[in-house]
């Protein structure tokens, strides 16, 4: 009996030995065929509190070795204002540095991969040859959603080109007063229009499907990225408009001003919210658990994951770090899921673990944090596809997005005076004159014209920063041929008495900055455009073409100019502010911002009992196209 029996347990044990083999390699939560929920489920039941810890955590790309993402089982990476793999660097060099930073994830026990994000604020600005759309003080005065919704497709495509799944766009807060340094990343002073503004979000991360239900964020696959919806909430309406500082305002106001475009947000399905510097009431943001935890994740219902700003929790303490473990415990404590710590993240992850393992801290808190972060990196596909490839660079400064980018600027530029009366307009000005000047500071300028948040943080001046046009070379490709054009930075009344010019167009404005960098109380245009306006002005027909992030002083300006065009800050495509001076389109901008008087008249918006504008919200002088 025992000789056939012997070769029976042999096979039993075989088939017993496959079984367990099979059971091994089976993994719930990497089978795209398993629900949603029951992934995240097994997978968090697979993780230690090192590991899920390690999800929470974001660093900067310049200290994420791979060995740093293995053995600290980071979440996700970012790159800061500026910060790239090279100078210059092409599609394909981005797309290896990410798959690199990538790999030492996929090489952790789980091989769960990190999230790659960046700030693509308008365009996929970081990069060099990316296309630069207008800021969004400019895409406000469009008031065109499907226009936002085409600039987010646009986006979306050339941040994938370069292997990035994650834009920290769009900023929809609503700018109360234009002395902020972030005004221009605001679309209006009016929340209505930021509101239906939030139509980039499904260009950047695809149409959420009609049966989704509400707060259940959504990503379309490898051509699509995940938004994010920031800065959670008030940032906009900060006393005198000092960025990272205290807005002061009723619960009613808060909820009517600040907050309605985050409702549109989520019924969007945008994937993530980052959360404000500023205070509301005196309380910080970052540690403000009524409004992140009470309002957005549950009483919106909000289920994306909630991240930090740059040190965000450091700076709920003045000064900042000055209480490390107290930030931890109430940055965290307020919901904050995913914190930004660029280079401290040892400091972080080991208080956190402390905080956890000393109950300070509980485990629920945690395991909510993870769990958000872990669907979004689900549901967008990354357990799938988490490596990038080059597919796409074509897509990196594309012809087609920079005819969208062109389109925009048209739609976005205001014409605030046209001629001393309405039947004798300057513009639309005449393509075949003997002699042109252009003038002014930002006429030749690429870096002025795209402001801040442009290859670097602060932005920069000059023409070799990324590809694009020039106002002063979107003139010269426009006029006849046979027009002369002369370009002078900074002319003197001389100069210009002498040379009979047919007419002059002379653009000034402010040079770019960002973030507090651009707070200002006196909003004056700066030196030598005053002195260029009134030299140029004064001694031949001129329109003075203003690029700026926001109104600025131009009361004294107003009788000497004899057409006067708001261009904002327009990004690499020039031509389409040519294409309005000379009439190939018609001007059709309304301002989506008061342009004041005086500065001592801020804050003032419309509805305001002391409204007294130089230029009212909603104003904007329209001409018709020429037909050649």
């Amino acid at each position: 009996m025992m000789r056939f029996l012997k070769p029976l347990m042999g096979f039993w044990l075989l088939l017993c030995c496959l079984v367990v083999a099979t059971d091994a390699t089976y993994l719930k939560y990497k089978d795209p065929k398993q629900p949603l929920g029951a992934r995240i489920k097994d997978l968090m039941g697979r993780m230690t509190l090192e590991e899920k810890i390690g999800q929470m955590v974001q660093i900067e790309r310049a200290v994420a070795t791979p060995d740093v993402m293995k053995n600290y089982f980071i979440g996700s990476v970012l790159s800061g204002g500026g910060s790239v793999p090279a100078e210059k660097a092409s599609a394909e060099t981005w797309v290896n540095m990410v798959n690199e930073i990538q790999k030492g994830s996929l090489a952790t026990r789980l091989g769960i991969p990190m999230i790659y994000g960046i700030d693509a604020v308008h365009g996929h600005n970081n990069v060099y040859n990316a296309t630069i759309f207008p800021h969004n003080v400019g895409l406000g005065v469009t008031r065109d959603p499907e226009l936002l919704r085409r600039i987010g497709e646009a986006t979306a495509l050339e941040v994938r080109a370069t292997g990035i799944p994650y834009v920290f766009a769009p900023c929809i807060a609503v700018c109360r007063d234009p002395r902020w340094g972030r005004c221009y990343e605001s679309y209006s002073e009016d929340h209505k229009i930021v509101q239906q503004l939030t139509e980039i979000i499904p260009g950047l991360q695809g149409a959420i499907p009609s049966n989704s239900r509400k707060g259940i964020p959504f990503v379309a696959g490898k051509q699509k990225v995940a938004a994010c919806a920031k800065h959670f909430v008030g940032d906009g309406g900060t006393t005198r408009g000092i960025d990272e500082n205290n807005t002061v305002i009723d619960y009613n106001g808060l909820l009517n001003i600040h907050m309605p475009a985050y409702y549109n947000s989520i019924q969007k399905g945008v994937a993530t919210v980052m959360v404000s510097y500023s205070s509301w009431n005196g309380v910080r943001m970052h540690a403000n658990r009524d409004l992140v935890t009470g309002f957005l994740k549950t009483k919106l219902r909000f289920k994306g994951f909630v991240i930090s700003d740059w040190q965000g929790i450091d700076r709920i303490t003045s000064p900042p770090h000055a209480n490390y473990s107290y930030s931890v415990q109430a940055g965290v404590g307020a919901g904050i899921d995913m914190v930004m710590v660029p280079q401290n993240y040892t400091e972080f992850i080991d208080e956190l673990t402390r905080q956890v393992k000393n109950n300070i801290i509980p485990m629920s808190r945690i395991n909510d944090a993870v769990q958000r972060i872990l669907r979004i990196k689900f549901l967008m596909g990354l357990f799938e596809n988490p490596l990038a490839d080059n597919s796409l660079a074509n897509q990196l400064g594309s012809k087609e997005h920079r005819e969208v980018a062109r389109e925009a600027v048209r739609k976005s530029l205001v014409l605030l005076k046209n001629g001393p009366s309405a039947d004798k307009p300057l513009l639309p000005l005449p393509k075949k004159a003997g002699k042109i000047l252009v003038a002014g500071t930002h006429a030749d300028n690429l870096g002025y014209q795209c402001g801040g948040w442009t290859i670097t943080w602060q932005g920069q001046s000059g023409n070799d920063l990324t590809v694009g046009t020039t106002i002063l070379n979107a003139v010269k490709n426009t006029v006849d041929p046979s027009t002369q054009v002369v370009y002078n930075e900074n002319p003197d009344a001389g100069f210009v008495k002498s040379n009979e010019f047919s007419y002059a167009i002379v653009v000034v404005g402010e040079p770019p900055y960002a973030e507090i960098s651009g707070d200002s109380t006196n909003l004056s245009i700066s030196e030598p455009g005053p002195s260029t306006i009134k030299n140029v002005c004064s001694n031949v027909n001129c329109v003075v073409v203003v690029v700026s992030g926001r109104p600025v002083v131009m009361q004294p300006y107003v009788g000497v100019a004899n057409a006067l065009v708001a261009a904002w800050l327009p990004g690499t495509e020039g031509q389409g502010v040519a294409d309005l001076l000379f009439g190939d389109y018609g001007f059709t901008g309304k301002l989506a911002r008061t342009w004041f008087k005086t500065v001592d008249q801020l804050p003032m918006n419309v509805g305001d009992s002391h409204y007294d504008p130089l230029f009212p919200f909603g104003f904007g002088l329209t001409t018709k196209p020429n037909k050649y």
